[in-house]
């Protein structure tokens, strides 16, 4: 993935992710958010390792993924608990808009432990 396209990524308020079905069909496009740590890009379920989503994640290890304009194919690799702590900060920097509720509800324990990391393919 390009500077451009990570920073375009990085930077839209929310992301179009399909993960593929057991029969390699792309299901229905879910909107979630999306944090930039470096030169990396993060997403979390914000209802936990029970979201269709994410549960679509431990299945295939493959989705698409819109956002900021760039349509991309994305694995996905579960990300280093001891980097949880640095996303809470940047969940909460750029969402910042948005309730109390909202931003105790996408760094809880139960979105913690959804955390994976985007990786291009």
């Amino acid at each position: 993935m390009t500077t451009e396209e990570l920073t375009r990524i990085g930077t839209a308020e929310e992301l179009e992710i399909t993960t593929l079905s057991g029969n390699d069909t792309l299901g229905s496009p879910r909107t979630i958010w999306v944090v930039p740590h470096g030169d990396d890009l993060y997403v979390r379920s914000v209802n936990g390792p029970t979201s269709a989503w994410y549960r679509g994640t431990r299945a295939r290890h493959e989705s698409h993924i819109q956002a900021g304009g760039v349509d991309r194919d994305v694995t996905f690799v579960d990300a280093a608990p001891d980097i949880n702590d640095e996303l809470d900060a940047v969940y909460r920097d750029k969402y910042r808009r948005h309730s109390p509720h909202t931003l105790d509800r996408i760094t809880s324990p139960a979105a913690r432990s959804t955390t994976i990391e985007l990786i291009p393919r």
